[in-house]
């Protein structure tokens, strides 16, 4: 990593995720024209809010693409994790720009800078109140539009859908604190390493 500085890094990624949104952007994809826009798309939040936010975005987005934590659902039926449809739409190459560049760049940021976490039950709050608000804005266009944002909802019961988004809200605070645990252990050795 000293070849090549921490400030490159973080521009090369920032110009990956712009050029990312200005891709997604320029689909004329009917989604786009109804109640939410891209808005209700998690990965479309999560490109506009910050590269930070990503990181949580990413781990619970899976059911939204063909990522990795999808695959089983997508093995067994297609069009209820991603339609053939929105092949028509969406390119490989940016599906997997908004679904699996994700991880790398998380890594590479993690190895470069060292961040400073907030309180547990502060930074626990905050994913929680986003975690939360996503899934009421979910279900506010269903309310309206009487369409699910993800089609796998429309498979589940009501009951399902609450375990369902409890576990995903649990996984992204153990995904939290899995991130925190890895940023300080990175951190960690490498002040062990300079003594």
């Amino acid at each position: 990593m000293a070849l090549v500085p921490c400030q490159v890094l973080r521009v090369a990624i920032l110009l990956s995720y712009f050029s990312i949104l200005c891709a997604y952007n320029a689909i004329d994809m009917p989604a786009h024209q109804t109640y939410g826009g891209s808005w209700k798309f998690l990965t479309f939040i999560d490109l506009v809010s910050c590269p930070h936010l990503q990181r949580l975005g990413s781990l619970s987005k899976r059911g939204s693409g063909r990522g990795t934590g999808s695959l089983d659902l997508y093995i067994y039926d297609r069009e209820v994790v991603y339609p053939k449809l929105l092949d028509n739409f969406i390119p490989s190459w940016l599906n997997h720009g908004m679904h699996t560049t994700v991880l790398p760049f998380i890594l590479i940021e993690m190895r470069t800078t060292h961040h400073q976490y907030p309180s547990k039950s502060c930074g626990l709050a905050a994913v929680c109140t986003f975690s939360v608000g996503y899934i009421l804005w979910v279900c506010w266009i269903h309310q309206v539009t009487g369409v699910w944002v993800y089609p796998l909802l429309d498979y589940i019961s009501p009951s399902a859908k609450i375990i369902f988004f409890a576990t995903v809200t649990l996984v992204l605070n153990i995904f939290y604190l899995l991130g925190e645990v890895l940023n300080n252990y990175i951190w960690d050795t490498q002040k062990c390493n300079k003594i």
